[in-house]
Parts: structure tokens; sequence; C-alpha cells
């Protein structure tokens, strides 16, 4: 949802809220299309997104389409602006431009060397009008029409919101621990959901990292584990009982509610039980197929092991990603994911499923160290690729203090602190963090469509 407009103090919180973490992302502008306060001369923009990813930004006739995005205080009268916005749309030959202060909101489009106002709605209205704003301004549909006929005199196609995407399942998985799974998990999620997608994550791994991570275990002596008996083991248990909607629960590690199915310590005992049970190996998978239009992507975090709920997690996944820190254990350790994978995929042709997609190694828990960045680092990107035949992905996430803070984060309860873990996005948005993830999910929602 929209951040309440009513709640903007001046420009910057408009830029911030409005702008960066909701309306970009919503229109299906990864940070890697859009720039702010960019300078032509004497022109300085708040924003301009592109149709394209320009890197590095450059801007001339041939450039893709772009939209310029104008933010104001919530005390200026946007009327003012409105000249000031025609000279940038007609001096840089942009289609679209957005001005707004927050609670106004208006799109104008460029006829020739005059703009005409094509839509207009409160702030608070946004949300109710976001496919009419993404017809006309969203990354996807921003393109060149027929000079006899404007954008904005087109109608949208009726049932735009009716239509349903299936559901994506990931897998995040390496079988070398300490590599960065559970951050990526949980940050990942959360920039995902940042970008209008409904999310359930899936606890596969018996050490419960993820559910903690998630905001799931604030108990702070076992008896009161309300885990215990109702959490991924028993799902797979059972062919019947315990569907998803039984097992997962809100998370409160963001401010919106993610769906976790949560894990636990006891899953080690039933293993090879479990081993024995074959249809115990796709039970995840069937369960949920049931779900399929209440979320649009499911991620698994797994083990860092070859065993059964690996074995679960891949088969039920259409696509993998496979976290690194680049050394030397974990690009050996690649040899065995590979070997797995394969495993893998001769059991899902069995099933008559399609193969795992690999969606690349992604560079996790990076020095920032300069010189390992300078010599170090690019080696064993280019190893990833050359030694161990995998694809590498654009995005890194670097071994941060934020992305530390934000999972070790708690609440005083009385003398105890309680684990109270956030995401990345909760505990300061404007990190560098947060950029990488955002960056990150663009880039999934790219591959996975």
């Amino acid at each position: 949802m929209i951040p309440d407009p009513s709640s903007f103090r001046n420009e910057t919180e408009v830029e911030s809220k409005l702008i960066v973490h909701y309306l970009l992302p919503k229109l299906g502008y990864p940070p890697n299309t859009w720039y702010q306060e960019v300078a032509f001369g004497n022109i300085r923009l708040d924003f301009m997104a592109f149709t394209a990813t320009v890197m590095p930004f450059t801007w001339d006739s041939s450039s893709p389409l772009n939209l310029i995005i104008e933010a104001k205080s919530p005390r200026e009268n946007l009327d003012r602006h409105v000249p000031r916005l025609r000279t940038y749309l007609t001096s840089l030959k942009s289609p679209y431009g957005i001005l707004t202060n927050g609670k106004d909101f208006r799109i104008y489009e460029r006829d020739g060397s005059k703009i005409d106002l094509c839509f207009q709605c409160s702030g608070s209205e946004i949300d109710a009008n976001l496919e009419k704003i993404k017809f006309l301004v969203g990354r996807k549909s921003l393109k060149p029409v027929p000079s006899s006929r404007k954008k904005s005199e087109i109608q949208p196609e009726k049932n735009l919101t009716a239509r349903k995407n299936r559901m994506k399942i990931i897998a995040v998985y390496h079988n070398k621990g300490g590599v960065g799974k559970t951050t990526t998990v949980v940050n990942l999620a959360a920039a995902l959901q940042k970008q209008g997608k409904r999310i359930l994550i899936v606890d596969l791994d018996s050490q419960a990292n993820t559910t903690y991570a998630t905001g799931l275990a604030k108990f702070l002596d076992e008896k009161d584990d309300d885990l215990k008996n109702n959490n991924i083991l028993q799902l797979i248990q059972s062919r019947e009982k315990y569907p998803v909607k039984a097992v997962a629960r809100p998370s409160t590690y963001v401010s919106q509610g993610i769906d976790v199915i949560p894990s636990h310590i006891e899953m080690m005992k039933y293993e090879s039980e479990l081993t024995r049970i074959e249809p115990a190996k796709t039970r995840l998978l069937s369960k949920l197929k049931d779900v399929k239009n209440d979320y649009d992507i499911v991620l698994i975090d797994t083990p860092p092991s070859l065993n059964l709920y690996a074995r679960i997690a891949l088969l039920s996944a259409g696509y993998l990603i496979i976290p690194s820190d680049l050394k030397p254990f974990a690009n050996e350790g690649l040899n065995n994911v590979k070997d797995f994978i394969a495993d893998i995929n001769e059991a899902k042709d069995m099933f008559g499923m399609s193969p795992l997609k690999i969606l690349g190694v992604l560079p996790s828990k990076i020095s920032t160290n300069a010189r390992f960045l300078q010599y170090t680092y690019p080696k064993r990107r280019r190893m990833v690729e050359q030694r161990y035949g995998f694809p590498l992905m654009s995005a890194a996430i670097y071994e941060r203090e934020d992305l530390a803070k934000a999972l070790e984060n708690t609440l005083e309860y009385g003398e105890e602190d309680i684990p109270d873990p956030l995401s990345i996005f909760d505990y300061k948005s404007d990190s560098v963090s947060a950029h990488e993830f955002a960056m990150l999910a663009s880039e999934v929602l790219e591959k996975i469509n």
C-alpha cells in the first residue's frame, strides 16, 4: 500500500517514501533504470527513468524513452511548477512527466511544444488508479503510439487487473554453510514485496535460521515454543493434514506481512524415516499448488547439505539461486551443487517436471576491502563461470554492518531482550544494503518473467 500522503512532511519524504520506495518499483523501474538529481546544463531534474537499462548514464536523441518525475513539498501549489515541467519535457523530448507533492498527483503528456494534463488524482487515490498510471507511464507500456493518436486517448485493457501470473518457486541453495542463504532469503523476500509481490517463505533447514530471522521465534524458553507441532515437518509428514494455510504464519520482520512456513530442530530426528517414504519428497510441491493463486513468489531456504530436505526444496522449485561468498571452499562446493542439480533434474524428469532453471550464483557476504575488490574479486567471479560453468548474477550483496544489525535487533521485555529481527528495508531503508537487495529483486523478476 502507498504511504499515507498526509504523513509527508517535506519534499525529501515525498521523494523517498512515494517515489523511490513505492512508485518506481510499482511502475516496473528497477534501480538501474532511474537516476536522481540529473543535470542537463541549466536543467536540474528530480528523477529521470528510462524504459531500458542505461549504464553508464548518457542522454541523446537515440536514448530509450524516458519519464521525468518532479517532486515538490506538500505545501507547494503544483500549478506554479507546470511551466517548468513543460520546459523540461520539450527540451529533452520526454513523452511524459509526473508532477506531485504527495497530496496531488498529475501526469502530463508532451504534444510538440506544449504539454497536456492527461491524468490527475489525489495522493490517497494512487493505489486505486495504479493500473491506469502503469498503462500511461509504466516501464513496459511506455512506448511510441501513432502520431495521430495520443496514448492518453487509448483505453487500457479492461481485464488487466484480473490477470494472474503463475506462482514462481525459487530455492536458495548452496551445500556450503555460512554463505548468506538466510540473509538472502529474508531480504530478497522483503524487496520483492516492495515491488508488489505476494510472498511466501518456506524454511526447510532444521537449524531454523530463517524462522528466527522472520520473527517467528520470539520465545525465551522452550516451554513457550509454539512452533514445535505445526511446522514444515508436519506438512511433509502428512498427506492430507497440515495444508499450507494451516502451517504458514505472518512474519513480523517486515512492516507488511510476508507469510512463513517455519522450520524446527526436530526435523533432524525424522529425516531417515521420511527418506523411506517416497511421496514425502513431493508433498511440499503438491500442497503449494493448492495456494498457487494466493502467492506470486515462494522462496525456499535450504540446509547446507545434500540431504532429504535439500532434495525436497529443489524438487519443489522451478528456479535456483546459489549464494556464494566466492571463497575457495564455497567455489569447490559448486562441483557438489552441479552434481546435485543433475540428480534433481533426473528425478524431475521421472516425475514429468521441467528441469531447474538456474538464475545464477549470487555473490554474497562479499568483503568491501578495496584491495580485495580490485584484485581478488574479479578473478573469483570469472572462476565461477569458467571453471564451474555456472552463470553469475549481476547483483551482489556485500558484507555490511547494517545487515548484521538488522538481524540482531531486539526488544526490551522487562530485564530480558526479546529477538525482534528486521529486514534491511525496515531497519534502514536508505542503506546501501537495501539498494543492493532492490537491485537483486529487479534482476530476479526480470529473469523469472
